[in-house]
């Protein structure tokens, strides 16, 4: 078996970007792979068509070799955007191994430590307790989901003194746990938009007394020991880890005691083997697993298996595809995969009869370019500066 090309398509979830990959063989057994969107999407083919020159003609089975001699190509390591081309890469040939098996990716990986994935929904734009109550009842009612994630900022945190915005939160928190179910799980995503360390200690201890699943990402993630001092004087589970690279960057990070959680990407960090090496790292400091996957339907069939197979996984970020989250209006309601995972009692099951990934992909969808233009919103503090998006 050899791999005989690579073809990139430029896509779309929703108002995002997406750019999927499909790595064919000689034999006729395709690979598939999606890319991080960090932004400069268009840039990804070439690089992919770059990186791709590279392994032509090489055995597809031999993963970790290939994906070795992409990552260590560079004299200098690769960054954002190579490592997003790299790890689509990386999941076609891990898709291919399985495939050309016979088997689930899940069972080259050690088989499944679990029967179930469960998942949790991002609830954004509930500006009322009532409100939240309402939209995640309606995702129990639909598909048993017992856990979310919300925004802790209630009102402009650079429009109103820091006092309020903390207070808001912890109100806000208070009141939704008086409504909600009480067996519901609510996390809450700070979305590194805060500078100083005592600002976020603030933040997560007005939300600890309502037990939330975990605090995420508060402050920039470049400083390890900053984390640190979080962490010891939080009073709730502290999460982190979609803005870091690779396994050294998240064995400092664990050297530094600065995180209870984990959320590397699989299409960050450069793909299925550095997560393998990340939580088991993770592993052996007494750390859970919760893997970021804001991403599309590809994307989230690539996380189950990396789930099934990781024995410190926790929970696992889930985006209901566009044309099934009925109170998405972001555009295209169309996808790329035909039959995307769907959660069952706020679980996704794995396919135990599907080769690879366990989806079909759409090449007649894929076949139309939908590039859309997505761009982080930049706040304006009241001095005229930048925010943290």
């Amino acid at each position: 078996m050899r791999i005989a090309r690579l073809r990139s398509f430029m896509s779309r979830d929703g108002d995002r970007p997406r750019v999927i990959v499909a790595l064919d063989t000689q034999c006729g057994i395709i690979g598939w792979g999606e890319c991080y969107n960090h932004g400069p999407d268009r840039a990804l083919p070439p690089l992919l068509d770059y990186l791709t020159d590279m392994i032509i003609g090489e055995d597809p089975r031999r993963v970790e070799y290939l994906t070795l001699k992409l990552v260590q190509q560079a004299r200098f390591p690769p960054g954002a955007l190579g490592l997003a081309a790299i790890a689509a890469i990386d999941q076609c040939l891990w898709d291919i191994a399985a495939k050309a098996l016979g088997v689930p990716v899940y069972q080259i990986l050690g088989g499944a430590m679990r029967d179930r994935v469960r998942v949790y929904q991002g609830i954004y734009t509930a500006p009322d307790p009532a409100i939240a109550r309402d939209r995640v009842q309606e995702l129990n009612d639909r598909f048993g989901l017992t856990a979310f994630k919300l925004s802790p900022y209630r009102v402009d945190m650079h429009a109103h003194r820091w006092g309020e915005v903390v207070r808001e939160a912890g109100d806000y928190f208070r009141r939704l746990r008086e409504v909600a179910p009480g067996h519901f799980d609510f996390a809450f995503d700070a979305h590194a938009k805060i500078f100083e360390p005592w600002q976020a200690v603030q933040l997560g201890n007005a939300l600890a007394p309502y037990d939330p699943l975990f605090f995420e990402e508060p402050i920039r993630p470049e400083h390890f020991p900053a984390w640190g001092e979080l962490k010891s004087r939080l009073n709730c589970p502290l999460a982190t880890g979609e803005s870091l690279y690779s396994r050294y960057e998240f064995l400092a990070l664990l050297n530094a005691r600065g995180v209870d959680i984990i959320q590397p990407d699989v299409c960050v960090v450069g793909g299925v083997g550095e997560m393998r090496r990340i939580w088991t790292l993770a592993e052996a400091h007494y750390v859970s697993l919760a893997p970021h996957n804001p991403m599309g339907p590809l994307a989230t069939a690539v996380n189950l298996h990396l789930c099934l197979a990781a024995p410190n996984f926790k929970i696992l970020e889930y985006r209901l595809p566009p044309g099934i989250d009925t109170l998405r209006k972001d555009g295209d309601t169309g996808s790329y995969v035909v039959d995307p995972y769907l959660p069952e009692d706020g679980h996704v099951l794995p396919r135990p009869d599907r080769p690879g990934w366990g989806v079909e992909v759409d090449e007649e969808y894929l076949a139309t370019d939908r590039y859309v233009r997505w761009e982080r919103k930049m706040p304006r503090k009241p001095d005229g500066s930048w925010g943290y998006p």
